[in-house]
C-alpha cells in the first residue's frame, strides 16, 4: 500500500520564479530598454548600467518606475526636460516587452484552480514591491485565485510625487479586485520565519497542515523548514545560472550588505528540500492531499 500523503489545508507560495518566470520577463524587457536607450541617447550601456545601479540602490528595488529621470547622463542630455518624456520610446519598449514576456509556468493555473476547488486557501508571499507584484498578478489572471498577497510596500517616490501622478490609464487598470493585498514591514527580507509563521497563525493552522513552495533553497525552503511547515523546492524556477543573469547583478539594487548577507546564507549547511518540483508546479498535487 502506498504511504498516505500529508493532508494540506493551506498553501503558501512564493511568486517570482515560482509561479511565473520573473527573470525572463525582467531580462527581456530591461535589456531591450537599455539597448534602445543607449541608441537614442548616445550614452554607452556600460555608463547607464553603473548609474542605474546607484539609483536602484537608493530606492531598494530593481523595478524603480522613475529610473530614467534620475540618471545623470540622461539629465545632462535633456536640457531641463524629463528624461522619461524625452526617451519615452525606450520606456515603451520596456513596457511592450514586459507585457509580452510575463506568463505562468506550465501547470500553475491548473494546479491552483484544483487546490481552490478543494477548498484550500492560497496565500502568496514575495519580497517584490507592491505595484509590480499587483501588475503581474493581474496580467497572469491570478486576481481572485490567490486569496491573500503579502508583499513589500512600494518604493519611495521623490518629494511631491505620488503613485497617482504616474498613472496614465483608467483606475480599473490598477490594484487588485478580489485578492486581498497586505504589506510586509519595510526592509524585511526572506528568509523571515516570523512573517511566514504569522501567516500560518492567521489561518489558525498547525505547521503540519501547511505547505510552502519556492525556488530558493536558502530563502524559501530553509524558512519553511525552520517553522516546521512542509517545504517544496521549485527547482524548475532556479535562475542564477541562466544566461543574462550578470546584467541583473550589474544593475541590481543589492547593496554591499545584501551581498554579504547572501554570502552568509551560502555558508550555511546545505539545505536539503523535503520535496522537489523538478519540472512544473502541478507536481505538488501528487505530493499532498489538499483538503479544506
Amino acid at each position: 500500500m502506498a504511504p498516505l500523503r500529508p493532508r494540506i489545508s493551506l498553501l503558501v507560495t512564493d511568486l517570482d520564479n515560482t509561479l511565473w518566470d520573473w527573470f525572463h520577463m525582467w531580462h527581456s524587457s530591461f535589456s531591450a530598454m537599455l539597448e534602445h536607450l543607449s541608441e537614442m541617447s548616445g550614452v554607452p550601456s556600460s555608463v547607464l548600467e553603473g548609474e542605474m545601479r546607484e539609483v536602484h540602490r537608493r530606492h531598494g528595488t530593481t523595478e524603480y518606475s522613475l529610473l530614467l529621470d534620475e540618471l545623470p547622463s540622461l539629465r545632462s542630455e535633456c536640457a531641463g526636460l524629463r528624461p522619461l518624456e524625452v526617451f519615452d520610446a525606450a520606456v515603451h519598449t520596456l513596457n511592450h516587452v514586459r507585457k509580452r514576456s510575463i506568463h505562468l509556468y506550465r501547470g500553475v493555473e491548473s494546479a491552483l484552480t484544483e487546490v481552490r476547488r478543494r477548498g484550500v486557501p492560497i496565500v502568496a508571499y514575495t519580497e517584490s514591491i507592491a505595484y509590480w507584484t499587483e501588475w503581474r498578478i493581474r496580467e497572469t489572471g491570478l486576481d481572485g485565485v490567490v486569496d491573500v498577497l503579502y508583499s513589500s510596500p512600494d518604493h519611495d517616490f521623490p518629494e511631491g510625487v505620488t503613485p497617482e501622478d504616474l498613472r496614465r490609464y483608467p483606475p480599473q487598470e490598477y490594484g487588485l479586485v478580489e485578492t486581498v493585498h497586505r504589506h510586509t514591514p519595510q526592509g524585511r527580507l526572506k528568509p523571515d520565519p516570523a512573517i511566514l509563521g504569522a501567516i500560518v497563525d492567521e489561518y489558525s493552522k498547525d505547521p503540519e497542515d501547511v505547505v510552502y513552495i519556492g525556488d530558493s533553497l536558502m530563502k524559501d525552503v530553509a524558512m519553511a523548514q525552520e517553522i516546521g511547515v512542509h517545504d517544496v523546492h521549485a527547482r524548475y524556477g532556479v535562475s542564477q545560472d541562466r544566461e543574462g543573469y550578470e546584467l541583473l547583478r550589474r544593475v541590481s539594487h543589492w547593496s554591499t550588505e545584501d551581498i554579504e548577507r547572501e554570502r552568509r546564507l551560502a555558508r550555511r549547511p546545505v539545505v536539503v528540500p523535503t520535496w522537489t518540483a523538478r519540472e512544473c508546479f502541478s507536481e505538488v498535487l501528487d505530493m499532498f492531499e489538499f483538503q479544506g
